[in-house]
């Protein structure tokens, strides 16, 4: 007789909000689904954006992780201190609201968390940090924009290299010092918070990964995409397979 299969780890996903037409809806790209049930063996549930967000402890009720996503809006820049950002950038304040409120508390309860692009930058917000709004504009930096007009293979493809901390977090989950990865990103980490360690940088000087110092688990964010077609990379696929592995220790 065929035994049940043990239920799988819970990972909360958390949403951007958008509308459309009247209506205002929550929603998360397919990829980071496919990623996190491919390579992290896990089950996921989206979590809402609401501007009166859910707790932390509405969270840990049920989740075994946390995966803040990428997302095409910026974090309002009064949250870290900025002048408002001019007409126009896309912002989502609910998520922001959401996000930032979660991390601090996930953090300290010991939730592994994986965070992507926008969730390294909420993550890095979240803990005291600040970001540059304009990260081309900046002398020496690339462009890390994705180019609109060209085709998703292009836009996701090998962009640049990344370097990892020397016997880092990062490093030693990937197996390699050095690796190709996409980018697509606008913003990125100007000041760090202090609670948080450098686990890769670009050729520019950018920081790529970031890990969260003595965390109690997996608190681990990267500025590129390892989401996309993540099990046919073996970077990608080890960082999820490692948040993975951390959710089922959390689930035990």
């Amino acid at each position: 007789m065929r035994k049940p299969n043990p239920m799988k780890p819970v990972v909360a996903v958390i949403c951007d909000t958008n509308k459309y037409g009247p209506h205002l809806f929550h929603q998360a790209g397919d990829k980071y689904v496919q990623a996190l049930y491919r390579c992290s063996a896990v089950t996921p549930v989206l979590i809402p954006s609401l501007s009166t967000p859910l707790k932390a402890e509405d969270i840990l009720s049920f989740a075994n992780g946390i995966l803040f996503t990428g997302g095409y809006s910026n974090i309002e820049r009064h949250q870290y201190g900025a002048p408002d950002a001019p007409a126009g950038e896309l912002l989502d304040p609910a998520r922001d609201a959401t996000s930032l409120s979660l991390v601090p508390d996930l953090i300290r309860a010991g939730l592994p968390i994986l965070g992507v692009c926008r969730g390294l930058q909420e993550l890095n917000v979240g803990l005291g940090g600040s970001l540059y709004h304009r990260l081309h504009e900046i002398e020496g930096r690339f462009d890390h924009q994705e180019k609109k007009g060209d085709s998703l293979e292009v836009q996701y493809g090998p962009a640049h290299t990344v370097q990892t901390r020397k016997n880092g977090i990062l490093e030693k989950i990937v197996g390699c010092n050095e690796f190709m990865v996409n980018s697509l990103h606008g913003q990125g980490i100007d000041r760090i918070a202090e609670s948080l360690t450098v686990e890769a940088q670009a050729e520019d000087g950018t920081i790529e990964a970031v890990s969260v110092t003595h965390a109690k688990a997996f608190a681990l964010a990267v500025q590129w995409h390892p989401e996309w077609l993540a099990w046919d990379n073996p970077q990608s696929s080890r960082i999820f397979g490692a948040f993975g592995k951390s959710c089922l220790a959390h689930q035990h």
